[in-house]
């Protein structure tokens, strides 16, 4: 998860408001993966990203460049996402709140009250240009759907002092100053952090990138068996112990003989109704499925987030809500015709 920072470098002097933000530019992405990782949602980390620059430019002219920018950002940022969390509280996934159901053909019913846990598109984190800060500081075991559930569970601050120091590899001074504490403090909430994260979040050497050839034809063969709706193929790519989970609905189900009840019989979607279009997120495979309609074109279902262990799938986190889609630049609707330019990457004309 230990990220190498970037070079800082101290600024002899403040300089102007607006030519600040204009050299604060190139730490978006890597602020929005901050505050992500904090709040556990794309839409609030938009915000207090926002936010952040907006505190910035109001401070400009306090800014005395004693520390570099980046971490002035940072302070900024975590601040912000600590006094959000006291207003909005964590985002869990189900299987943070409860047992596994065991009746997958009792219906299921949504808790719209919760707030449950975003994924993000890697687009939003990742950089192009290797020069680019940010393409150092976020990388894709710190993103992991696992890992940013795991957090949830931290307290506000420990959620901090653990990012902060494994993973923006501040001085534990550093983090003490930014939260009025002391360094034993710091130290002390780092340990039990990482040691209530090494229950949670699957070891990394476990996991297994999308990029591997075997990968990549597992995948093809998953989302084949989704658009024909063959369950017992879906399922023969599951990890024994599998496990399905569904955002807004509480209920979460275990094993991949459960998972293959579970869509047997409640999944909407019939032979050859579905549309299951590529994407990533979380530094993981994801797609998004579409559903056919009498008209031959397909409407947003949910997003599927995919973990991959030991050549099976070891987690699906199926998101429902179209807002996602928007976010993930995928199309809100397919018309007949475009499914083979949206599966590849294009775009459609709505």
């Amino acid at each position: 998860m230990a990220e190498k920072p970037p070079t800082e470098t101290v600024a002899p002097e403040a300089p102007p408001a607006d030519d600040l933000l204009e050299q604060a530019r190139p730490y978006r992405n890597e602020l929005l993966a901050h505050c992500y990782r904090m709040l556990g949602s794309v839409h609030d980390a938009e915000d207090l990203v926002q936010d952040t620059y907006l505190r910035a430019w109001r401070a400009g002219d306090r800014f005395e460049g004693r520390s570099s920018l980046r971490t002035w950002l940072y302070r900024i940022a975590t601040n912000a996402c600590l006094t959000a969390i006291e207003q909005r509280g964590r985002r869990p996934m189900p299987s943070g709140i409860g047992a596994p159901t065991d009746d997958p053909e009792r219906p299921v019913s949504e808790a719209p009250e919760v707030p449950w846990l975003e994924p993000i598109p890697d687009a939003m984190f990742g950089s192009e240009q290797p020069s680019d800060p940010a393409a150092v500081v976020v990388s894709k075991s710190s993103m992991r759907l696992a890992l940013v559930a795991a957090l949830q569970h931290l307290p506000p601050r420990q959620r901090a002092v653990l990012l902060l120091r494994d993973v923006l590899k501040w001085r534990a001074a550093e983090v003490a100053e930014l939260l009025g504490s002391t360094t034993a403090s710091v130290n002390s909430a780092l340990q039990r952090a990482r040691a209530q994260l090494e229950q949670a979040a699957p070891a990394e050497e476990e996991l297994t990138e999308p990029t591997d050839p075997a990968m990549r034809e597992l995948l093809d063969r998953y989302a084949a068996a989704f658009e024909k709706s063959d369950v017992t193929a879906i399922v023969d790519l599951f990890k024994e112990d599998a496990v399905w989970e569904m955002p807004p609905f509480p209920q979460w189900f275990r094993g991949r003989d459960t998972i293959m009840r579970l869509i047997a019989n409640q999944c909407p979607i019939g032979r050859d109704e579905g549309l299951m279009v590529p994407t990533s997120a979380n530094g993981q495979p994801a797609f998004g499925l579409y559903n056919l309609q009498a008209d031959g074109s397909y409407l947003p279902f949910h997003l599927q987030v995919l973990t991959l262990q030991k050549r099976r799938v070891a987690h699906v986190g199926a998101f429902f809500g179209p807002s996602l889609f928007t976010v993930f630049g995928l199309p809100e609707i397919i018309r007949p015709g475009d499914e083979a330019a949206v599966r590849r990457g294009g775009r459609t004309q709505g």
